[in-house]
């Protein structure tokens, strides 16, 4: 009986992830064609293929359930992993020298843009008129800023910053670098090569706050 309990526990759980899953990717979707205001929770459930109230029991709210896909979209997956356990900032911070470290987070920075630019610049614009998108916008704008003031860190204990920029100063370059509308404009618009984007990022932000070679 024990045996069987712990299969239908996992048969459950597993059905679950798949739910939550369908409901995300649904959203996906939906929040970028036709947007998120226009898009009610129930077009979200009937594109899923689950009932309203699976997506109610499972996020609770629009706003959530927003709130989620982000989280999802920005990390790759949904694993209960912090930023600071993830892989790519293991190497970054293996790394002995500044230009290293920049070069492996501009990979991982392409990467990550690549899935989430549509949805990102689609919650933007979301963002400009819908309160939950505003504050679903800000929340991550603040994460990319903790994220940017952890990598100054590690950048600094390389000693090769330059002495004339502020801690602020160099997340300030950080972060402006690493947005998205960078991305979609070199990219997605102007049809530049990954790599070559990865080389922008480089060169940008060395030249910025890095002393010279």
């Amino acid at each position: 009986m024990a045996v069987k309990r712990r299969y239908e526990s996992s048969y459950r759980q597993e059905q679950a992830r798949r739910t939550r899953r369908a409901i995300l990717d649904a959203a996906a979707v939906l929040f970028v064609t036709p947007g998120y205001a226009a898009t009610p929770l129930t077009a979200v459930a009937a594109s899923a293929g689950v009932a309203i109230q699976t997506v109610y029991k499972t996020f609770g709210t629009k706003q959530a359930l927003l709130s989620a896909l982000v989280d999802v979209t920005v990390a790759g997956d949904d694993e209960p992993v912090a930023l600071a356990g993830r892989q790519f900032v293991a190497d970054i911070r293996a790394l002995p020298d500044a230009r290293s470290k920049l070069a492996r987070y501009a990979r991982h920075l392409a990467e990550t843009h690549a899935r989430l630019a549509q949805m990102m610049l689609a919650l933007a614009t979301a963002a400009t008129a819908d309160p939950d998108a505003a504050a679903i916008w800000q929340k991550n704008a603040d994460e990319r800023r903790a994220g940017m003031t952890m990598f100054a860190a590690d950048l600094a204990a390389t000693g090769e910053l330059r002495p004339d920029r502020t801690r602020d100063a160099v997340v300030d370059v950080l972060w402006l670098a690493m947005d998205v509308r960078n991305y979609d404009w070199l990219v997605r618009q102007r049809g530049w090569p990954v790599e070559r984007f990865e080389q922008w990022y480089v060169d940008t932000v060395a030249a910025a706050v890095l002393t010279p070679r």
